[in-house]
């Protein structure tokens, strides 16, 4: 790796512009570019056809199977840095040796192509907490779902906590960012059933049919669902709880629905 460029000043304008991005969404949304860090991810963001713009590599840090991996990727796009700057833009305590800068993908609904005829689909209605998003990403993934809708988003997709919680998740799912109105009115275009999360006028999650095109429909946990998606629910439906609280973690809620209804669908 002779001929890489090699960085080892955190004043570097390349390494300044690294850190914003990762700290402020403001500059995330204004350029279109996001930080996202480790080997998995960025394998991830890769297999999501997600443009990369630079690697930057701290080879101190890196096994041998990493570095070998490098040798793959077209060298103009790889910088090699030392392990002060490494630490300056890195956003994990312990972390892989490798940042890259990277391209948002438009999250429109028109943009949206479903290609799966009998789709599962999970909705999200405003989440705040990046650890709570990462995890019904997370969720989705193992799921395999159809797509993930997140109505009246509140928060930046590419925020690093987003994306560290998520494993890099939020680039192997389809993800949808719209409001509600628009979404609730492409489900109805599209035959797709709304399954509410909800506390009044539900049914035991257990004893409604997910197997026709079926979206479920979750809020927060201190404001639950809006009456818009409440007085368009086809049903709503809710977990049991036998304990002293009647609400349970949002991604928690969540995994315990939509594997219920691939326990129906039997594609697990």
């Amino acid at each position: 790796m002779e001929d890489i460029k090699h960085i080892s000043s955190i004043q570097n304008a390349l390494i300044k512009k690294i850190v914003h991005l990762k700290e402020k969404s403001r500059d995330r949304k204004k350029t279109g570019l996001f930080v996202l860090e480790g080997q998995r991810e960025l394998d991830l963001a890769l297999k999501g056809d997600y443009q990369i713009e630079n690697i930057l590599f701290c080879e101190p840090l890196l096994d041998q199977t990493t570095l070998d991996s490098l040798s793959d990727i077209d060298t103009s796009i790889l910088i090699s840095v030392s392990t002060e700057v490494y630490k300056k833009m890195a956003h994990r305590d312990s972390t892989e040796g490798i940042i890259a800068l990277a391209k948002a993908q438009n999250h429109d609904l028109s943009q949206l192509k479903l290609k799966n005829e009998n789709p599962l689909i999970l909705v999200a209605e405003a989440p705040e907490k990046p650890g709570n998003i990462g995890a019904l990403l997370r969720t989705a993934d193992a799921a395999n779902l159809d797509a993930v809708f997140i109505a009246n988003p509140k928060t930046d997709l590419y925020n690093p906590n987003i994306i560290r919680s998520s494993v890099g998740c939020v680039f192997s799912r389809n993800i949808v960012m719209a409001d509600t109105s628009a979404i609730i009115s492409f489900f109805k275009e599209n035959n797709i059933k709304i399954y509410c999360a909800a506390l009044s006028a539900s049914q035991p999650y257990t004893e409604v049919d997910y197997t026709e095109p079926s979206a479920i429909v979750v809020g927060t946990e201190h404001s639950g669902l809006s009456n818009e998606w409440l007085s368009n629910s086809f049903q709503n439906i809710i977990i049991p709880m036998e304990g002293q609280i009647d609400s349970m973690n949002v991604s928690v809620s969540a995994a315990i629905l939509i594997f219920e209804a691939k326990r129906q669908r039997r594609k697990f």
